[in-house]
């Protein structure tokens, strides 16, 4: 007799393998800040998008297929009392697989750069660090 085989409960994920915006909440919640409560701050003040206590959960447990919303994340990051950056790289990270920098204290500009680098492949990477260099050397000639 041969038994089905059943799908691994995808719930009982331990914390190393939840993604990072399910990991941000959990975090929260492991810090003593309550489903409840994340539902009852979770509200984007511009559209009045709010969060049940349900879904909170259900992205910590057993996260959609899909990202949340740009709203949704608006009202996450109130929930959780972090920046909506923050909450934006941590889906970035779980559902694109895209791992963001912070660089403080640096303007707009010099992140796109970054963000743009971080895209190329390794000889266009030891390409563009020589130019860089070699205009910090020509620089410090200079002055």
């Amino acid at each position: 007799m041969e038994a089905a085989a059943t799908a691994p409960d995808q719930g009982a994920a331990e914390a190393g393998s939840r993604g990072a915006l399910s990991q941000l909440i959990q975090d929260a919640n492991d810090r003593g800040l309550s489903y409840a409560k994340m539902s009852a701050r979770a509200v984007d003040p511009d559209t009045g998008t709010r969060l049940s206590k349900p879904y909170l959960q259900r992205l910590v447990t057993n996260p959609p297929t899909n990202a949340p919303s740009p709203l949704q994340m608006k009202a996450l990051s109130n929930a959780l009392g972090v920046s909506l950056r923050r909450v934006k790289a941590a889906a970035a990270e779980q559902w694109l697989e895209y791992e963001a920098t912070e660089l403080a204290g640096y303007n707009d500009e010099v992140r796109i750069i970054v963000g743009h680098l971080a895209g190329m492949p390794e000889a266009e990477l030891r390409r563009w660090r020589a130019m860089i260099e070699a205009d910090e050397r020509a620089r410090r000639e200079n002055d």
